[in-house]
């Protein structure tokens, strides 16, 4: 393995160690914090919903930390235990934000449309691309490896158009957290758990960014 990669991949892995250090550290703090409230995440995210008029979208548990998600095609908010039942800060700021992602879906939110187009062909390619690569390199065939990274750069698009349906997410979940009540601290622990969140999807494309331009460069070499 060439000296430099080896060197990409300490970065990479450093910038994954970190991010996940940053959210780690900021959802066991504001999970410990009760919010004024007193909903539980599943009734945060209900009534962000229904302010929104999409009664119509369900919300389940799912087993899990952090494993929550808004499924368009079902049009499902799913919550993981630890942020349905749950009445913390760090709870309601989660579910609100995967209530975010609902409410683009219904608003046809035009990142969030690309994102969505994108996924088909982002699945073959994350499947694909490191097969070809290698075999372009095995085979010493730089057409293979051409097309390789053109797979790859469309996983590298896919995260990109990402970081602004993410971003949006959290602002519209911090809008509604803004206008229930509660203390500018809270909105404060809010606003940090979101911003932890956002930075491992923002230190992901990064790396991915990192890898596509190691390899443009070595396939012109």
């Amino acid at each position: 393995m060439h000296v430099s990669y080896l060197s990409l991949m300490v970065i990479i892995l450093g910038l994954g160690l970190l991010s996940q250090s940053f959210i780690n550290r900021q959802y066991k703090q504001w999970s410990r914090v009760p919010i004024s409230t007193g909903f539980t995440g599943a009734q945060a995210a209900r009534l962000m919903l229904d302010r929104n008029g999409l009664q119509n979208v369900g919300i389940e548990r799912i087993p899990g930390t952090l494993t929550d998600n808004f499924d368009p095609r079902t049009n499902v908010l799913r919550l993981s235990e630890s942020s349905y039942n749950s009445t913390s800060v760090a709870a309601t700021a989660i579910a609100c934000h995967e209530a975010g992602h609902a409410v683009q879906h219904a608003r046809n939110y035009g990142p969030a449309r690309v994102r969505m187009a994108l996924a088909p062909a982002v699945n073959v390619a994350a499947s694909l691309w490191i097969f070809l690569f290698m075999g372009g390199v095995f085979l010493n065939m730089m057409g293979l490896v051409w097309l390789s990274i053109g797979l790859f750069a469309v996983a590298v698009l896919f995260q990109l158009v990402t970081l602004p349906v993410e971003f949006d997410a959290s602002n519209r979940a911090l809008q509604t957290i803004g206008t229930s009540g509660i203390s500018a601290q809270e909105t404060a622990g809010a606003r940090k758990v979101l911003t932890a969140a956002a930075f491992t999807y923002v230190a992901s494309t990064l790396s991915s960014i990192l890898q596509l331009l190691y390899f443009v460069g070595m396939a012109r070499d």
